[in-house]
């Protein structure tokens, strides 16, 4: 028994044969136009791995900076002063730092710990003295209170 809609007319029947050929469109239209993903072995990522050693490895060398709230800079304990943006001192001493590194075969390191309070300007222009002396191993810690 069919129900009668609005005004007396029964309702039509939907087809279904162009809405399922509008699917497989859609679905042949999405499938050639995907891109497939990344593969994990293009990566070129190598997976750290146990490996026995039987020589000794030379650790490089590493210097530390400190940068304080008040702008000072210290390049291992040594003050550099808090004055204007250009270290010239700084840069000499990096250079220095990065040639007797090289000459002994070794990367070198800068290890830079600012305060809490320093200033972002003060960061970069330390980063500026170790781009001008050339040093590319450049890392940041933070020091708590009790650890520093």
């Amino acid at each position: 028994m069919r129900r009668k809609g609005k005004r007396g007319e029964t309702p039509v029947d939907m087809q279904m044969g162009p809405m399922i050929d509008m699917v497989f469109l859609l679905l042949v239209f999405f499938m050639v136009t995907a891109r497939p993903g990344e593969e994990e072995a293009d990566l070129r990522m190598k997976l750290p791995g146990a490996v026995s050693q039987e020589e000794t490895v030379d650790f490089p060398d590493e210097q530390r900076i400190q940068i304080m709230e008040d702008g000072r800079v210290l390049l291992n304990e040594r003050d550099f002063g808090g004055g204007g943006r250009e270290m010239p001192e700084l840069e000499e001493t990096l250079e220095r730092f990065r040639l007797a590194s090289e000459r002994n075969g070794t990367l070198p390191l800068v290890t830079i710990a600012p305060a809490d309070a320093a200033r972002h300007q003060r960061v970069v222009d330390v980063l500026n003295a170790c781009a001008r002396a050339r040093i590319e191993g450049v890392s940041f810690i933070h020091e708590t209170e009790e650890g520093s």
